[in-house]
């Protein structure tokens, strides 16, 4: 139960992201940045593809995922059919990854535990990142808002 709960909510908000990065009407405006707007909503969308990659994918999936946190915020001008792409390819090793839990996997301790604060497990890990999901589209959502002029 939740397993297809977890998967639900990380489809439908990499959709939302998604839809979010189509949306757009100038292609330059996906990468700009302006005043405290420090990330461009070209780098927030690369920024979830590695930590959804890593986090779920390399640390639950085994997919071998090699991050390069470094990369989701310096590179630029990324084409959206690649943004597109590459979130398309997440949604499928997140869910891969989520139905090949057990449920006492996801009791299990999470493997990487540097960014968990008290609970350690895997179901933890996996509701904390799906809250960071929703935090940064709505980051992306209001980009696109403010910037796409």
């Amino acid at each position: 139960m939740l397993k297809e709960s977890l998967k639900t909510l990380f489809t439908r908000d990499l959709n939302k992201v998604k839809l979010e990065i189509e949306q757009y009407q100038n292609d330059k405006n996906i990468w700009r940045t302006e005043n405290a707007i420090s990330n461009s909503a070209g780098n927030l969308c690369l920024h979830l593809v590695g930590n959804l990659n890593t986090f779920i994918g390399a640390e639950l999936g085994k997919t071998g995922y090699i991050r390069n946190r470094e990369l989701e915020f310096s590179l630029k001008d990324v084409p959206r059919n690649e943004l597109i792409k590459q979130i398309e390819d997440t949604i499928k090793v997140v869910t891969d990854s989520i139905d090949q839990l057990t449920e006492q996997d996801l009791k299990n301790e999470y493997p990487e535990v540097k960014v968990l604060e008290n609970d350690r497990s895997v179901k933890y890990m996996l509701i904390y990142l799906s809250s960071h999901l929703a935090y940064h589209l709505g980051q992306i959502n209001y980009h696109r808002r403010l910037l796409d002029v």
